[in-house]
């Protein structure tokens, strides 16, 4: 499985790239019909929860573990490699708890990660208020405090993978898409291969193929006779601008609550997101303005001083969220010998991009140890 071609350059697809090109017996294509994170990933908050997870165990844990891992390697890798900045969050995750939330599966929580190695603090509301002085809504009674989980804007860290991919010599193709593919038959396994991919007119030898294409990669499937259905799930956001915020000297993290996620950024701006707007039968998601309007308060409920904040820009993104299974899917496409999917990641393409890159890898090893 010498060529590899991987098709979708958002995060995951990048991040498989960039994986993938540490060994040098791989001849890597990476491919989008559009510029690098242009889809899903360029429109995520980047949000890393992984250590305030409720999963504690099995893939949804092993997959969150190992991503967390890989980023603390990964961010200073890239820029030694690249020279680019990637900007993140370092002061971590603090979660507000409300009067509905049960205090007690924190303290759990929190023990069972003290015993994995991982910091979590559940804070009572005078804790809370000492160290996010703007939190201030009257419902909240507390909060959980994870300096272990982190937030990474998506769109510079794709940047960075797919130029790292570059120097480590992954042929990059974008702004063009793929036609169609050659299909044959195995007769060792009654499976079949894709042999090559058509893109625009031209022909592509491949020995494996990644599919990451998001919500593109229901019709990709479908080009290989097999659908695997990803419906989109809408979320919308906003930027902020508040140069009034209170602040430590040395700790301004992620606040989130309620679904509602308030991201500090550089120049007193902050990205506050994001709404969870699901698709109707006909597959077909709108925006609903009413929908932003209700987190843009429900954040002021949270820190009121952003009641004086000017709202700067809006923007939307399509997530992509399999059908009738859990996120994400990572796994050989039924009936094919080398054709791999790693995608539909739904809410957690950032945070799970570095431990799929390392599960495919894994697929591969093993498919070659088999042969």
């Amino acid at each position: 499985m010498d060529k590899i071609v991987i098709i979708g350059a958002g995060i995951v697809g990048s991040a498989i790239a960039f994986e993938l090109s540490q060994d040098p017996q791989f001849n890597i294509t990476l491919i989008d019909e559009k510029a690098p994170a242009s889809g899903s990933s360029g429109a995520a908050l980047g949000l890393l929860m992984g250590v305030m997870s409720q999963k504690i165990k099995g893939r949804a844990w092993r997959l969150r573990e190992n991503s967390l891992t890989r980023y603390k390697t990964l961010l200073p890798e890239l820029k030694q490699l690249t020279g680019l900045e990637i900007p993140y969050n370092r002061h971590g995750i603090v979660k507000l708890l409300l009067a509905e939330d049960d205090l007690e599966k924190w303290h759990k929580l929190a023990g069972k990660r003290a015993e994995q190695g991982y910091r979590l603090k559940v804070w009572n509301r005078s804790e809370l208020q000492s160290f996010c002085p703007e939190v201030q809504g009257e419902e909240i009674i507390g909060a959980v405090s994870s300096p272990d989980d982190l937030q990474i804007n998506p769109i510079p860290l794709v940047e960075a993978l797919v130029e790292g991919a570059k120097i480590k010599g992954v042929k990059c193709i974008f702004g063009q898409k793929v036609d169609n593919f050659k299909i044959s038959s195995s007769h060792e396994d009654n499976k079949r291969v894709c042999e090559s991919l058509q893109v625009r007119g031209a022909s592509l030898d491949a020995d494996l193929v990644i599919v990451c294409g998001g919500l593109g990669s229901t019709p990709l499937t479908e080009e290989l006779g097999k659908t695997v259905k990803i419906k989109p799930v809408l979320g919308q956001a906003m930027v902020m601008s508040y140069d009034g915020w209170q602040k430590l000297p040395d700790f301004n993290p992620v606040i989130t609550g309620d679904d509602v996620h308030i991201v500090p950024l550089n120049d007193n701006r902050f990205w506050v997101g994001a709404t969870l707007e699901f698709a109707h039968e006909d597959g077909q998601v709108m925006e609903d303005k009413q929908l932003l309007t209700n987190l843009h308060q429900r954040a002021i409920a949270f820190c009121p001083a952003l009641k004086s904040a000017s709202i700067i820009s809006q923007w939307s993104g399509k997530r992509p969220r399999p059908e009738g299974r859990p996120a994400p899917i990572i796994e050989w496409l039924e009936g094919y010998d080398n054709v791999i999917l790693a995608t539909a990641h739904y809410r957690n393409g950032i945070l799970l991009a570095p431990a799929t890159a390392m599960e495919v890898k894994e697929l591969i090893m093993e498919r070659a140890k088999q042969t």
